[in-house]
C-alpha cells in the first residue's frame, strides 16, 4: 500500500507509525517543509517542499489565521500534484491538518482515503475560551468570531476526512456530532521500555554539579515556557517554594516562545516577564537553585524526568503534553493541574496529585509534601507506570490499534472534495 504523511513538522505524530508501516511491507512517503533536500528516515521517503509567500500586511484580522493556512495548503498541493505528475498515487493519506496543509490534496487524489489527525476543535464554552480571567481577550464579543474563523480549517477538512484519529478522549470530545462517528481515541503511545525508571539517572548542569536521584530535583517541563502550561503559576509559587525546601534544584526546561496563545506584550518573551516578577522575592542563594536549561536533546529531557524527587505539570483545558505520560512512565511523583486532560490520565491519589490550576500556595503546600513523603511518592509512581503500561504502551497497545486504524482506514470507500 502507498501511504502518504503530510505534517509540517515530520515525523511529529507519525514518529513510530510511520516507520511501523514500513516494517510492516508498505510504502510510506512524506511532505514536509521540514527538510530541504529528499532524504531517507527508517525507510520513509521523505520529500520537501517550501512555502511561498507571505501573510498580507494589515490584512483583516479575522481572516489573518486562514490566510497562513491557504499559504501552506497551496504550498502542498503544488508538491502533491509534481509528485501526481510523476504517477505517484497513494492509497491512503495520512495528515495533521492543524497548519492546513492537506486541504486540497483530494482534488489531486480522489480516491486516496484521507486519515487526518484531530488535535483540537475550538470550543467558545469559557472553560476553554475564558480558562484564564488574567488574560483576558481584548474584545470578549469578538472571541466567537475568532474561534469560528479558526475552526473554518477544521470544517473544511471535515468534508474530506474518511477517518479521524485524536490521542486522548478530551481532545476528542472536543469536535462536533459529524466528525465522531469518523473518529477514534488512539494515543500516540509511550514507549514504555525507553522511558523507563533509571535509579542511576544523573543530569549534568551547565557548571558541572550533576544531580542523582539522591538529590531533591523538581522538574517543570514544556515546550515552551508560557501561560498555556501554568508558567506564571509556577514562577510565583516559587520563591514560597524555595524557602520551604532549602536543599531543593527547581529545573525547568522550555523555550523562550509561543506555542500556544496569545504573544507576550512589547516583544518580550513570557519566561523572562515572569522571571522579573519574582526575581526580587528571592535572594541570590536561593535563585541559584533555579536552572532554566532551554530546550534539550531528549536524553537530556529523560535523563530530568527519571531524577526527578518531584514532577510539576500544569496545562489550561487544552491538548495534553506527551511530558506527562512519560514522567508518569518512568514513574515520577506528580503534582498536576485538576484539569479535565489531565485527569483522564492521572487520578488524583492514585497516580499523583492534583491541584488548582490557580491556587499556587496549595501547589506549594503538595510539592513540599509529597517531597517529604519517600512512601508516597514510591507508591504514586510506581501505579503512574503501571498505569501508562498497561493503557498507553507503545509496542503492546498503541501501536497495534494506530496499525490497525490504517488498514480499516484504507478499506473505506473515499469522500471526494465537495465543489
Amino acid at each position: 500500500m502507498n501511504i502518504l504523511c503530510i505534517h509540517q513538522n515530520f515525523p511529529g505524530q507519525y514518529k513510530h507509525l510511520a516507520p511501523e508501516l514500513v516494517r510492516q511491507g508498505h510504502q510510506v512517503t512524506a511532505l514536509t517543509p521540514k527538510v530541504k533536500k529528499p532524504t531517507m528516515w527508517q525507510g520513509v521517503r521523505i520529500l520537501p517542499y517550501e512555502i511561498t509567500g507571505k501573510s498580507t500586511k494589515d490584512i483583516f484580522p479575522l481572516l489573518a489565521d486562514f490566510e497562513t493556512k491557504l499559504l501552506r495548503a497551496t504550498a502542498c498541493y503544488r508538491a502533491a500534484l509534481g509528485l501526481r505528475q510523476q504517477g505517484y498515487l497513494p492509497d491512503v493519506i495520512l495528515a495533521h491538518h492543524g497548519w492546513g496543509e492537506p486541504l486540497f490534496l483530494k482534488d489531486i487524489w480522489p480516491e486516496a482515503r484521507m486519515g487526518l489527525y484531530c488535535e483540537l476543535y475550538h470550543l467558545s464554552d469559557p472553560l476553554f475560551s475564558a480558562f484564564d480571567p488574567e488574560f483576558p481577550p481584548k474584545v470578549a464579543a469578538d472571541v466567537p468570531l475568532k474561534l469560528r474563523m479558526k475552526n473554518i480549517n477544521n470544517r473544511l477538512h471535515e468534508e474530506i476526512m474518511d477517518a479521524g484519529l485524536s490521542p486522548t478522549r478530551f481532545q476528542a470530545d472536543t469536535f462536533p456530532e459529524r466528525f465522531q462517528d469518523r473518529l477514534r481515541v488512539i494515543h500516540d503511545g509511550v514507549d514504555t521500555d525507553l522511558v523507563r525508571p533509571n535509579p542511576d539517572a544523573a543530569l549534568t548542569l551547565e557548571d558541572g554539579t550533576m544531580l542523582t536521584r539522591d538529590d531533591e530535583v523538581i522538574s517543570f517541563i514544556n515546550r515552551n515556557l508560557e501561560p498555556f502550561r501554568g508558567y506564571h503559576v509556577f514562577m510565583r509559587a516559587l520563591p514560597r517554594l524555595l524557602r520551604e525546601r532549602p536543599k531543593a534544584r527547581v529545573v525547568l526546561l522550555g523555550g523562550d516562545e509561543v506555542s500556544y496563545g496569545a504573544r507576550a506584550p512589547g516583544g518580550q518573551s513570557w519566561k523572562q516577564i515572569f522571571i522579573d516578577e519574582v526575581r526580587g522575592e528571592i535572594p541570590d542563594a536561593d535563585w541559584a537553585r533555579v536552572h532554566f536549561l532551554g530546550r534539550v536533546p531528549y536524553a537530556r529531557y529523560l535523563a530530568l524526568i527519571q531524577v526527578a524527587r518531584v514532577h510539576v505539570y500544569l496545562t489550561y483545558p487544552f491538548v495534553l503534553s506527551w511530558s506527562l505520560l512519560e514522567a508518569m512512565s518512568v514513574g515520577a511523583a506528580i503534582v498536576a493541574s485538576d484539569t479535565p486532560p489531565v485527569r483522564e490520565v492521572l487520578e488524583d491519589g492514585v497516580q499523583g496529585w492534583l491541584t488548582d490550576f490557580f491556587d499556587g500556595p496549595a501547589l506549594v503546600e503538595k510539592v513540599s509534601r509529597l517531597a517529604e513523603d519517600a512512601a508516597a511518592r514510591k507508591a504514586l509512581g510506581a501505579r503512574a507506570r503501571a498505569h501508562v503500561v498497561e493503557n498507553y504502551d507503545l509496542r503492546t497497545r498503541c501501536l497495534p490499534q494506530l496499525v490497525k486504524w490504517v488498514e480499516d482506514l484504507s478499506a473505506r470507500s473515499s469522500r471526494p472534495p465537495m465543489d
